[in-house]
Parts: C-alpha cells; structure tokens; sequence
C-alpha cells in the first residue's frame, strides 16, 4: 500500500528531510513500490533544501500536489509494466511459441515421427506455422547429406517433405534460403537434380541470394548422373552469383570430367584446386591419379609446343603453372612420392619451385588483419600496440610466447623461450632480437616472479623485444598482425585453423602462413627450428608438362608429406 505523503503530521512533514538518505527519495510500503522507486527515478519526490516552502501550508499543498499526481504516475506504471509482463507471458505460451519449443527438440533428437504428429495436430487445431515451424520440418525430412538415395523408409520420408512444402505455399508463407535448400535436397534425393537446380532458380524471384550448400544437391546430382553439361551450367550459376566452389565439389567435377573424358575440363578443375584447395584430401588426390592412369589422359596433349609461351605464362602467373594446357603424349607414370629438404621430387627429379606473394597483397592483408583486429580488440588497445611496432620494429622474427613456453612442457618455461630467442638471433641479418608476444598475466606472476626469468623479461624489455598484450585481450591478433606486418618469420606450432583464422579467409592467408610460419620440433637436444619450405606447397605443373600434388596425408614435421608425381614415360 502507497503511504500517502499529506497523511503525515506537520511536524513530521518538517522532519522528512533531514531523514532522506539523498535527494531522490520514495517513500513506498510494498517490494513492488520499492522496485518502482529505483528504476522510475523521473517520479521520486525531489527535496531541495535551498527551494524549502517559506510555510507550513505551502509544503502540505505541495505534498498533497505530489501525493494525487506522482501516486496515480506511479500505478500507471506498475499497470503499464503489469501489461508488458503479461503480453510476454501470452507470446511465451501462446501455441505458435510452444509447437517451436516442441518441434527445435524434435530436430536436435531426429525425431521425425514426433515432429509430424505435431505438425497433423497443429494444423488440426489451427495453429498458424511460419517459416522456421516449416523448416524444422523440411529438415527433418531431408536426407543429411547432398548424396542421399531414396530406399524404403526414405520414400515416405521425401514424400512427408513434399507435401509440407506444398502446404507452406498454400498457406502463402514467404520462404527463405534454408527452405529451399532443404528442399532441394529433397529433389536430389529423389534423383531429380533438375528439381533441385530449379529451386535455386527461384530464389532470385524471392530476393534471396543462393549459399554454396544451396548449390549441393543439384551439382552432386547431376555429376551421380553423368550429366555433365547441366554440372557444368549449375558452376556456371555459382561462378555469376559469386559462390566459389570448395574441394569437395571441384572433385566431383573433375571426376565427372574425367568419366566423360573432357580433358579440357579436367584441366580447368586441376588449375582450380590449385587455386582455391592447395594441398587435397586423399579422395580427391585418388581422382587424379585415376585420371592419370586412364587410356584419355594418355592420348592427349601437345605433341609439339611453343617454348617461349610456355615459359611466358610461368612467369606471368608468378611460377609454378604456365597454364597452356596438357603438354606432351604417351602413358603417365603415375607414383606417390616425397621431396627433399630442398624441394627436389624423389621419384622423377625435378625441382618444385617457391612461388612468390605479391608485396601490394601483404600490404592489403596487413590492413584487414588491423581492421578486424580493431573490432575484435578494444580499439585503444590494438591502436597502442600499433604505434609501438612503429617505434620498435620491424623485426626479422616474432615469437608466440604462450605458445613456444608450453611446448612439450607441463609448466611454462621462459628459459625454452630464450633458447628458440638465442637461435633466432644467431640467423638474423640483423641480429636483432625478435620480438616475444606475452599475454600480462604470463609476464607478472607465476614463473614470471623467478629471480632468473625476472631478469629474462627486463632484457627484453630493455631491447624492445617484448610487448605483453592487456588484459582480456587475444594475444594471437598481436603477433600475427606483427609478423605481417613486419613481413617476417612467425614462431609457433599454432596451426592457426580455429574460428578466428578463420575470419582471414582461405586466399591469402595459407599462402603467407605457409612462406613465414617457423614450427619447432623437440629433440633431445632441446626444441629445433622447422624452417619453411623453400618451394611452395601447391599443385605445381612444369614446363615440360609434368604434374606434382601435394596431399594432406604427412606434414613434413614428424613425418614427410605426401605427393602425387605425374610424368610422362
């Protein structure tokens, strides 16, 4: 109950000030009054000691003003509130919220059978479904992958989704990407790939621009057919709507290319995995060397070429490819190889080649990796460490200290930090120290508090070699953005895959990682420095027409990497 302020004696009206704890005061009865009182501050009564009223009477009018006018404001409020409360109360249980509830855990549990008794009993009780009630349902009704088959079962599973989908335009409901690749996954599952790719069709008609999966089923199904002109229309498609094609469906293409012996397409998709995968998975690498070993890629290529164009479109495509096509005839010798410390191929003896990395992209790469480093960072933070690598670099080398210090240790260690720091300087031009990246709380407390590595970090300090990163900060965005910038060798065993490398994209960044990135191997002796390949770590095709593919099978750290060699016998 709301104590009215006029009720009060005049003497204690005289007395209610000096009694206020602050100026903003509520005097309330209820726990419902007091929670109003904190969180309406434009309704409290105000004091002020130097306006008091000159009499009694003038105070008691302004009381009895305040107690009608602010009162009746304040169970307004409480009405207002009790109104919001309750319209949220209705939305969490009306029937549309609770068959979502139901049907989100059908989908995390797979429940198809649950989920369609919720849906024939919603529609029966005329719940009205949006787009995420249908497209719970549709993926329920999907096969979970592009290259499903329809067997049994399935049948009334695929069956259920049509007419779901029917249902949904019926009942005018606007879809969205998820819808339609969900039911193009429906269509591809049914062999109907045509289906499928008319689907992504119509999402330009809805305003909605197609994802890479989106794509799937229609180019899976098409290649499981051997449809190869209409694979190659739906590439076509995603090149113009600037989806790039992965690994796994620059494979089925080329397989495809393959089969229906299209060297000029096998061609194609071989540059593009160059391009876009780099090193390719075992089942892709089998793709090619079964292409290799076929009667078609035998018979093909130029028995006579132009020197002086090939070596042209090495060297304008900045080495390691000429791009002029199959070169050469006669039966591939096809094996699985290894490379020397220096890039010479075991198995046929020539020499892969270091690619280079265009200056102006470093500099591009730099200013993206400072731009998103800045959003992710607190921007002062980011800005600060900015303005001391002008002041203090560049270096010849950056070191990931958290990452270098717990390497194959239990504890983290600053003296196998000092040793890989001694190595580097040892082979710098400069003999420069290289800068050691630590977040704060490595270089003031635990090991850190040790006589011996307190004396450590101050030498560091002292040659402007150490920079430890704030609190609650990522230190990988300071040594990366460092090494970049300082276009330099980076210490770590952090192979950078996690969702944050991720952001850097897949262009670029493998290709620097792979000319910069020092990993450290331990030995008896201590940690060894595993220096980068001097030769490039790509699809590489030669002037004379022979093929090497690296495979991800090995890392050439505790065991040699895999190669496919292609040559000609």
């Amino acid at each position: 109950m709301l104590l009215r302020v006029a009720s009060f004696p005049t003497k204690t009206l005289i007395l209610l000030p000096f009694f206020c704890k602050s100026s903003n005061v509520l005097f309330v009865h209820s726990k419902r009054c007091i929670y109003l009182s904190r969180n309406y501050t434009s309704m409290t009564i105000i004091f002020n000691a130097q306006k008091q009223p000159k009499s009694l009477g003038s105070m008691a009018r302004k009381t009895t003003h305040f107690s009608t006018t602010s009162a009746e404001a304040l169970l307004q409020s409480s009405k207002n509130m009790g109104s919001r409360i309750s319209r949220k109360k209705a939305r969490r249980e009306s029937p549309e919220m609770i068959l979502r509830v139901k049907l989100d855990t059908c989908s995390k549990n797979g429940d198809l059978a649950e989920a369609l008794h919720l849906y024939n009993e919603a529609r029966a009780n005329s719940v009205q479904l949006n787009v995420h009630h249908y497209n719970v349902l549709l993926y329920l009704c999907s096969p979970k992958s592009d290259n499903g088959e329809e067997d049994g079962e399935d049948s009334v599973r695929l069956d259920n989704g049509f007419q779901i989908f029917k249902q949904m335009r019926i009942d005018k409901v606007e879809p969205n990407e998820a819808t339609f690749t969900n039911v193009s996954r429906l269509a591809a599952a049914k062999e109907d790939p045509k289906l499928a790719f008319d689907l992504v069709k119509q999402m330009k008609d809805h305003g909605i621009v197609p994802k890479l999966r989106s794509y799937g089923p229609a180019l899976f199904g098409f290649c499981k057919k051997g449809m190869a002109d209409e694979a190659y229309e739906v590439d076509s498609h995603m090149i113009d709507n600037g989806v790039l094609a992965e690994e796994t469906e620059l494979s089925a293409l080329l397989r495809l290319s393959s089969e229906v012996k299209r060297e000029g397409k096998v061609y194609e998709m071989m540059h593009r995995l160059r391009a876009t995968v780099r090193q390719v998975s075992e089942e892709t690498a089998s793709t090619i060397e079964d292409w290799f070993r076929s009667k078609r890629a035998a018979e093909v290529g130029a028995e006579k070429w132009d020197v002086r164009k090939v070596k042209k479109g090495v060297l304008e495509g900045g080495g390691g490819w000429h791009g002029q096509g199959w070169l050469g005839k006669g039966t591939w010798t096809v094996m699985r190889t290894r490379m020397d410390e220096t890039g010479v191929c075991q198995s046929c003896g020539d020499k892969l080649v270091c690619i280079d990395i265009d200056p102006e992209e470093t500099e591009n790469f730099a200013k993206s990796l400072a731009k998103l480093a800045s959003e992710k960072e607190a921007r002062t933070n980011f800005a600060k460490f900015q303005e001391w690598l002008q002041r203090h670099g560049p270096f010849d080398a950056v070191v990931d200290g958290a990452n270098l210090g717990l390497a194959n240790q239990h504890t983290f260690s600053f003296p196998q930090i000092m040793r890989v720091v001694n190595q580097l300087r040892q082979i710098s031009p400069t003999k420069k120290f290289p800068l050691v990246v630590l977040h704060q709380s490595r270089v003031s407390g635990g090991p850190a508090q040790h006589p011996n590595n307190k004396k450590l970090l101050e030498t560091w300090k002292r040659a402007g070699a150490l920079y430890s990163t704030p609190q609650g900060s990522n230190d990988d965005w300071y040594w990366l953005y460092a090494a970049v910038s300082s276009k330099c060798l980076l210490v770590t065993n952090d192979e950078m895959r996690d969702h944050l490398f991720n952001l850097l994209g897949n262009s670029f960044f493998p290709r620097w990682k792979e000319k910069h990135q020092v990993r450290i191997k331990p030995s008896s002796n201590g940690l060894i420095l595993h220096m980068p390949p001097p030769y490039s770590l790509v699809i590489q095709e030669s002037e004379r027409g022979s093929w090497h593919i690296p495979t991800v099978t090995g890392d050439d750290l505790e065991t040699p990497r895999q190669w496919v060699c292609a040559t000609r016998m």
